[in-house]
């Protein structure tokens, strides 16, 4: 896990989804104020589904097991009872476990469980866990799990990371802990992932390796419940959802709105994320983050109206860094992490009336080995072995490269940045976009102090943005948190950002 403080500066295929009710990335309908410029906005759609799922089929298929709502248990002692590979249909009804808060579902493999209309598995805030255990290739589909108390960091379906999971067209609501777990080759589609107490999926597993992940079509909102960042000062561990050192994923056309904290957040050693064509807004904090990560292609997105809560709170405590919609933090593209780009490339996005745009960020004492290395002791991709990144090695040559997560081949391109600070309420400190690093400190034996970080990001390690536009009072932040600049100065020397794009002050309704 990682802590969320002013000083350390953190940050943050195509499948078929079957009968999903659609948001276009345009404004809904049923929402007021502005909406991006049609002719401007990303194509494509993303799932509404949340009240709109689905139902179950209203018998049970043939040779599938029938579970009663009227009998505790059922479908736990018939998952027991049955072989592997063996379909369970939940009749409409409330389902219970027994009242042992470990009492859950244990599938064996190939297992699937089909619910009814309006088919609910209800945990009572007795049980923790939904679905356990290591059986791979389970399936789950048009069930609403939900009052489930998973503890802090754990989940309710998929509690131990099994791999090649199927969750379709679900409902996982109203639980504690996260709604989901995550193992390799999972698919989420077509899902409600909505008020859960900490994330809507916490892809993360101790043993396992994720790769392969899919998550698309889903609605992801209202997560984070619990406010954990309050209760646990900088844990930097809520969101919609949470991705650990996830290697591949696609996701794409989800509606991820109004989470208590960052709506996608992938964090430590992801590598290989296509995040297209989402609508992401209303979130507290960043639409998305994508920390001390590699290679990953963020583009056709909609993202508005993300960092209202938090950027606020910057600003109420006297704190002038900026705040993102798009947070990249010690991440970038890297060609000898194998991937299916060497970039981190952010494109044909419409970005309106987020409190900032788009922060690329190194901090200067944040690498392998170091004291403000918040990544649970983590070491980078390059250099696995943490103890490899001390002195005398780390003072040059190839550990001196490869022992820091570096903000280097990101290009921010082709994007529109529309912003009107009435809309967003907001008066100073926001419209920017950013580049910068700290000045370096610590430890003593840092390579890494003084300009060094703070000229590579910003000269060094080919970061460009061209060909973008922007419509509002927009500033730019380069080199450190202080050096505010205007458009003329951020396209000039010694930066030459922006080379194409277009700039006019109106605001950005």
């Amino acid at each position: 896990m990682t802590a969320r403080s002013h000083r350390l500066r953190r940050a943050a295929l195509v499948v078929l989804l079957g009968p999903l009710a659609l948001v276009s990335c345009t404004t809904p309908a049923d929402e007021a104020g502005p909406g991006p410029d049609p002719a401007k906005a990303p194509s494509g759609s993303t799932a509404r589904v949340c009240d709109k799922l689905p139902p179950g089929p209203a018998e049970a298929p043939a040779g599938a097991v029938k579970i009663d709502p009227a009998v505790p248990g059922d479908l736990a002692a018939k998952t027991r009872s049955s072989p592997p590979g063996t379909t369970f249909w939940l009749a409409p009804g409330t389902h219970k476990l027994g009242d042992d808060r470990y009492d859950q579902v244990n599938p064996k493999v190939g297992n699937v469980y089909l619910g009814g209309p309006q088919a609910v598995l209800d945990g009572r805030k007795i049980n923790q866990y939904a679905f356990s255990g290591d059986a791979t290739d389970v399936k789950i589909q048009n069930l609403t799990v939900r009052g489930f108390a998973a503890p802090h960091d754990e989940g309710v379906v998929n509690h131990d990371s099994a791999d090649g999971w199927v969750i379709e067209h679900s409902a996982v609501q109203d639980n504690d802990g996260a709604a989901l777990m995550a193992g390799a080759r999972q698919q989420v589609r077509g899902n409600c992932l909505r008020r859960n107490g900490q994330y809507g999926m916490n892809a993360y597993a101790q043993s396992n390796k994720i790769t392969g992940l899919v998550v698309e079509g889903n609605e992801i909102t209202g997560n984070n419940t619990g406010d954990w960042e309050s209760k646990i000062d900088g844990c930097g561990c809520t969101g919609g959802i949470k991705f650990w050192s996830v290697d591949g994923a696609d996701i794409r056309g989800n509606w991820v709105h109004d989470n208590r904290g960052v709506g996608l957040w992938a964090d430590t050693n992801n590598n290989d994320f296509r995040i297209e064509g989402n609508v992401i807004e209303n979130n507290d904090g960043s639409a998305l983050m994508y920390e001390t990560s590699y290679n990953a292609v963020i583009s056709g997105n909609t993202i508005r109206r993300n960092n209202w809560v938090d950027g606020k709170g910057y600003i109420d405590r006297g704190d002038s860094f900026p705040v993102a919609s798009i947070y990249i933090s010690e991440s970038g593209g890297e060609p000898r992490v194998k991937a299916r780009t060497d970039k981190l490339e952010i494109s044909g996005n419409s970005f309106e009336n987020n409190w900032n745009g788009v922060t690329l960020w190194e901090n200067s004492d944040r690498y392998c080995n170091s004291p403000a290395n918040t990544s649970s002791g983590s070491c980078t991709r390059l250099v696995p072995e943490q103890a490899k990144c001390a002195q005398p090695g780390i003072a040059s040559g190839p550990l001196n490269a490869d022992c820091r997560w570096k903000t280097q081949r990101v290009e921010i391109h082709h994007n529109r940045f529309a912003l009107d600070p009435a809309v967003a309420n907001c008066e100073e400190s926001c419209a920017r976009m950013a580049m910068l690093a700290n000045f370096g400190t610590f430890p003593e034996w840092s390579p890494y102090k003084g300009e060094v970080v703070q000229r590579a990001i910003t000269f060094d390690q080919g970061n460009r943005f061209y060909d973008n536009t922007y419509s509002g009072p927009w500033n730019f932040v380069g080199f450190e948190p202080s050096r505010v600049l205007g458009f003329g100065e951020w396209q000039g020397a010694p930066y030459r950002q922006d080379q194409g794009s277009k700039f006019t002050r109106a605001g950005g309704g």
